[in-house]
């Protein structure tokens, strides 16, 4: 079942008490409720993705300073997607309609970044949603279809929540040692010991970040979690898998329809990576990259 909006297609997921909502345009994860629970922050159907949400940025995530990057002895120029700071953002498919394939619980989206401006690479990107008992597993795959090795990072952006809960009530644990330093363009000039107090956990309603952090610690299976916890003690868990070194938290006071919400961004690389070299990722011909990551409840 789907049905039309300004972000194309609306794929809906179904199993048992979980259920999610993929964009077409942008493959963005617009929802996703676990036993009538918002898992991610809603927007309505009739407006164009907000502040990005749930959609999947790449071949670079995050910001790239004039849009200009050096590709071993090469300049390119990028096209500028944000005016306001110079510098061009999220990638190359943030307002692409991906191709759809889906049963009832999983969806297959499949785009193309084609050589163009600023950017010579042929790249196959694919995402699958997964939904699981508690939530859902997200499985991105690049492939490079050029000649010559490409460089590739990849993020997204999902704003998530516990949905009967006021969001400036959820503790934040961000299990991170280092965060990035950024200047008025939101572009990192360096780094800094991340605050303790985000990995003993801090409310919602007494931070505001848009930072992004690295030296992840990874449990004992490999993956770092990132959590939103109630006060009756459920407990939203972003896990992010092997190649997601980085993750942003970005909390919004302009979100449609919320106070308060918050985006927690895995990411292979951080902001001007195409610059610094930082978590870029260069596939050689016909090699494939696969990434995972996702959201549970408990």
């Amino acid at each position: 079942m789907s049905s039309a909006s300004p972000t194309g297609t609306q794929v809906h997921l179904q199993s048992g008490d979980v259920s999610a909502q993929i964009a077409q345009v942008g493959a963005s994860l617009r929802s996703l409720r676990v036993d009538g629970i918002d898992l991610v922050t809603p927007y309505p159907l009739d407006i164009p993705t907000p502040s990005c949400s749930g959609v999947v940025l790449t071949p670079w995530p995050n910001r790239v300073r004039d849009g200009l990057w050096d590709d071993r002895g090469t300049a390119r120029q990028l096209a500028l997607t944000e005016p306001k700071f110079r510098n061009a953002s999220h990638g190359l498919l943030r307002f692409s309609a991906y191709e759809i394939e889906q049963t009832d619980a999983a969806a297959t989206l499949s785009a193309t970044i084609v050589p163009q401006t600023g950017y010579p690479y042929l790249i196959e990107t694919s995402v699958t949603y997964l939904l699981t008992d508690a939530g859902i597993e997200v499985v991105h795959v690049l492939t490079n279809r050029s000649a010559e090795p490409a460089p590739v990072a990849l993020g997204t952006h999902p704003f998530v929540t516990i949905g009967d809960v006021d969001p400036r009530d959820l503790v934040l644990r961000v299990p991170a040692q280092t965060a990035f330093v950024t200047d008025e363009r939101m572009l990192p000039t360096g780094t800094r010991p991340a605050d303790a107090a985000l990995r003993d956990g801090i409310r919602l309603g007494d931070t505001t970040l848009d930072t992004g952090f690295t030296d992840l610690a990874r449990d004992e299976d490999g993956l770092v979690r990132t959590t939103l916890t109630a006060p009756d003690g459920r407990r939203l868990t972003l896990w992010q898998g092997e190649g997601f070194d980085f993750v942003q938290v970005y909390t919004a006071t302009n979100y449609p329809g919320q106070d308060l919400a918050v985006a927690i961004e895995p990411m292979t690389a951080p902001a001007d990576a195409l610059n610094s070299g930082l978590g870029i990722r260069r596939l050689a011909s016909d090699e494939s990259w696969t990434l995972r990551w996702g959201i549970t409840l408990g």
